[in-house]
């Protein structure tokens, strides 16, 4: 314990690590505050109490979740910051079709800011469409007679209103996001989700005792079950750490076929390039259906649609989320290891793995090496992330199953884990010790 004061006392001793802490909590708050602005002419208790209610198992429960709680507050935020997050989606995707943006992506810093652009445009964009599908939901919704949005203010005008509120709001925490990661610590828009997720938490413990006094559950299988639980994440995420090394030989002297003095190093490929990126990005698909139907508030048979096929506890939604993350796993990881490029620069450097002729050969054998590797881990993310869906069948109540389930404690985790790693790189640049003295923390740097 004392260890572990003393690291938080050397973390406030450093003048620009005080100053980049206190920054990212004071916009965190900022984030929070915004959560609980209700949008004008939306009656908040009403539209909270519905949506509990009636839609705990819907995706829009999940979105909830993300932004936590500002969508069942009708708050000027609740869209979050998943239009930023489609948008990235959409600009990469076409980087690998377009050779316009692909060329942008290997430009460097002004291909980052032309790129960066473009994603601001796509943000406002999606976050209109969003924002259209909310205010016609609002004002669709009536639970006894006695609707979300008022007669007197229902109309066109509520219509573009809430636009452009929501848009701004969108904006807003985008330029949030950036400011945290330029002056802050950590990466803005990942603590954005990190920090709404965590703050329903409390939420979710609540609801789940007052189920537990009332008689609804049992203590034992409910203890059973999140133990079980814990083992499968804290297996998946084992998985996804592993690594497979493959040899390369560097020869300082070649005399005809002969390796003289020659210098064996690594290529270090992870089961799970991607990290938590293809999970965010599933996700954000997922929620695009949602957003159309919410268009069509008094269509029945799209109403069974959204229930019966996207809603967030069936198994139909669960395949299809698996899916794409397997499929972002390996889309990603293509983005950020490219094989051709490490055989070029390993054959520039004079050096090969054994048995393996450089150039295109090399290439086409990490490439047969990635893809196997990645096939454990992408499956392995898509447990995870479906864990929740199989909690919900068990009888657990769904803000506490996605909460524990899986897709948002390996977000938590991974966002705690990569912030401690830029504040472990700040104390450890003054000649302080960091959390830890060794280990995984210390090993990511």
């Amino acid at each position: 314990m004392s260890k572990l004061t003393e690291t938080f006392t050397n973390i406030f001793k450093i003048q620009e690590l005080r100053e980049r802490i206190l920054f990212t909590a004071l916009l965190l708050v900022v984030v929070r505050i915004g959560a609980h602005i209700t949008i004008p002419g939306v009656d908040a208790i009403l539209l909270a109490d519905t949506i509990r209610k009636s839609s705990e198992n819907s995706i829009f429960a999940l979105y909830d979740l993300f932004v936590g709680g500002a969508f069942s507050n009708a708050a000027i935020f609740a869209l979050g910051i998943m239009p930023y997050i489609s948008s990235s989606i959409v600009i990469q995707l076409l980087g690998a079709v377009f050779p316009y943006f692909a060329k942008l992506q290997k430009e460097g810093e002004e291909g980052r800011k032309k790129i960066t652009q473009y994603t601001r445009y796509g943000t406002v964009l999606i976050s209109m469409i969003q924002a259209g599908g909310v205010a016609a939901k609002l004002m669709s919704v009536a639970p006894g007679g006695n609707p979300i949005v008022p007669e007197a203010v229902r109309g066109v005008g509520f219509y573009f209103s809430t636009i452009m509120v929501l848009t701004t709001g969108t904006i807003f925490m985008m330029w949030l996001g950036e400011q945290i990661t330029e002056r802050g610590i950590g990466n803005g828009i990942s603590l954005i989700i990190f920090i709404g997720i965590v703050a329903r938490f409390p939420h979710a413990i609540l609801d789940e005792i007052q189920l537990i006094s009332s008689g609804n559950r049992n203590v034992i299988v409910e203890v059973v079950i999140l133990i079980a639980m814990f083992f499968i994440v804290a297996g998946v995420v084992m998985i996804t750490q592993g690594t497979r090394r493959i040899p390369v030989q560097y020869a300082k002297r070649v005399i005809g076929r002969k390796i003289y003095g020659g210098v064996t190093q690594y290529i270090p490929l992870r089961v799970n390039t991607a990290g938590v990126m293809p999970i965010i990005f599933a996700q954000a698909i997922m929620f695009i259906p949602q957003i159309i139907f919410s268009f069509f508030p008094q269509s029945e048979w799209i109403d069974e649609i959204s229930r019966e096929w996207f809603s967030y506890g069936s198994w139909v939604y669960s395949i299809i989320y698996a899916l794409m993350i397997i499929g972002f796993t390996y889309f990603y990881t293509a983005i950020a290891f490219n094989p051709k490029d490490v055989a070029d620069n390993m054959k520039q450097h004079g050096g090969f793995i054994p048995g393996i002729r450089p150039g295109a050969h090399t290439s086409e054998f990490i490439d047969n090496i990635l893809t196997k590797i990645t096939l454990p881990g992408s499956i392995a993310l898509a447990i995870v992330a479906i864990l929740p869906t199989i909690m919900i069948k068990m009888g657990v109540t769904p803000g506490f199953a996605s909460f524990f389930g899986g897709t948002s404690l390996l977000i938590v985790v991974g966002v705690a884990l990569d912030t401690l790693q830029q504040v472990e790189t700040h104390l450890l640049m003054r000649h302080y010790d960091g959390f830890m003295k060794s280990g995984k923390i210390r090993g990511r740097r």
